[in-house]
């Protein structure tokens, strides 16, 4: 019956519009860097820690929500997610100092790690069959990318004609309306027998064991440090940095007069090339090697980043950038989640994706907050830049030893 499951099932549909909702939330969390900062007159370090607090407790929390959900029942950790996310919104909207801030982020942190990727993803993959499971979880991971496109240019849209304090409350409704959605949302058990009878713990302790994982977390790392820095910080950058809006030219003809609309912009379309890229690696990762598409992803996003902070920067090079690292954001998303459920099984992988995906997040929460930290020491983001090259270059290498052989469960 499974083998000739559709693609598009309710599962995978309501699992889109969760992932979407919530990701076109969070990746808005940049075109506040300067209102907010502006508004209080608080140092770019102050929001930037606040960004990246929110990144490690989503790292933190994902392995936590992973096993929520094989536990309790996937429905039941997105519910949380959702009302922890809405918490942390609300009170992050009243909040007036930077300690508040920081602190009311943990909240929204944790409540990404239960709408994202660790939960979705792992529900997806059960409810596909063995055929579409890697472009399942592809347009899963594109509907995240769905959420950047709007995500930035909509806060920035509100920011026109309401307070930022009443965009996050908007973004405190949206996120819990989803859960209307839940109840379309059910899925079957896909593991072998064997796997049904390992505890979490003898798995956790394979993997844990295997280098390969541990190469695959390692990783992870810089996806993280360059998602999170140019999400945080790349409309401030660009809007900053960048070369003016030239009237008469074919941006100002779009209605982009400011380098802040430019930095919205860009963002978004990192988000829309990302749609193509994720849908198109997933279609790969069923027909190629994984860790050797990993591999190359890393290595092309390494060329690209140093290729734009050798250039100078004009509204050209920025839209140039954006297509292109675009095309590559989110297509590790797929790759390694797939690489995970074909080494270790599907019963526990949304535990074992949590924890690869806490590596990422740390890299998260430290290129968002050494963005913050050497712009306000040196006026500028050109270090923390080059530090992201560098880790992009680490992982394209530590993907190639990874072994790509499944580990049969234990008897």
């Amino acid at each position: 019956m499974q083998k000739s499951a559709p693609l598009f099932t309710p599962v995978l549909i309501v699992g889109c519009i969760i992932i979407l909702t919530g990701f076109a939330i969070r990746a808005s969390f940049g075109v506040f860097q300067i209102p907010i900062a502006e508004e209080f007159g608080w140092l770019r370090a102050e929001f930037s820690l606040a960004i990246a607090i929110q990144n490690l407790a989503w790292g933190i929390g994902q392995p936590i929500f992973g096993a929520i959900a094989e536990k309790m029942g996937d429905r039941k950790a997105i519910v949380m997610g959702a009302v922890l996310y809405a918490i942390g919104l609300v009170a992050s909207a009243f909040a007036t100092t930077p300690g508040a801030h920081q602190f009311y982020e943990i909240f929204v942190g944790f409540g990404v790690a239960g709408t994202g990727f660790g939960v979705i993803l792992a529900v997806v993959g059960r409810a596909a069959s063995d055929k579409n499971r890697s472009m399942a979880m592809a347009i899963a991971t594109a509907a995240g990318s769905g959420g950047q496109v709007i995500g930035a240019p909509m806060a920035e849209w509100m920011l026109g004609f309401m307070t930022w304090q009443s965009v996050f409350l908007c973004f405190a409704a949206a996120i819990l309306a989803v859960l209307l959605l839940l109840p379309m949302m059910r899925a079957p058990e896909a593991a072998t027998k064997a796997e049904l009878q390992e505890s979490m713990g003898e798995i956790l302790k394979k993997a844990l064991k295997d280098p390969s994982y541990t190469m695959i977390f390692l990783g992870f790392f810089s996806c993280g440090y360059q998602l999170a820095f140019v999400t945080a910080h790349f409309p401030a950058f660009v809007t900053e940095m960048c070369g003016p809006i030239m009237p008469g030219g074919v941006l100002h003809s779009m209605g982009i007069t400011t380098t802040s609309a430019l930095g919205a912009v860009a963002i978004s379309l990192i988000g829309l090339a990302n749609i193509a890229g994720t849908i198109f690696a997933g279609w790969l990762g069923n027909r190629f090697s994984k860790k050797y598409l990993l591999a190359t992803i890393y290595a092309l996003r390494t060329v690209i980043a140093a290729a734009f902070i050798l250039t100078p920067m004009t509204p050209t090079t920025v839209l140039i950038f954006s297509i292109s690292m675009g095309s590559l954001w989110l297509a590790t998303v797929p790759l390694t989640s797939g690489l995970i459920a074909h080494l270790y099984g599907l019963r526990y992988m949304g535990t074992l994706y949590g924890i690869v995906f806490f590596s990422h997040q740390l890299g998260s929460f430290l290129g968002v907050w050494l963005g913050g930290r050497m712009y306000d020491t040196y006026g500028s983001y050109e270090a923390v830049w080059w530090v992201g090259v560098g880790v992009g270059a680490f992982s394209a290498l530590i993907h190639l030893p990874v072994r790509e052989k499944r580990i049969e469960a234990m008897a």
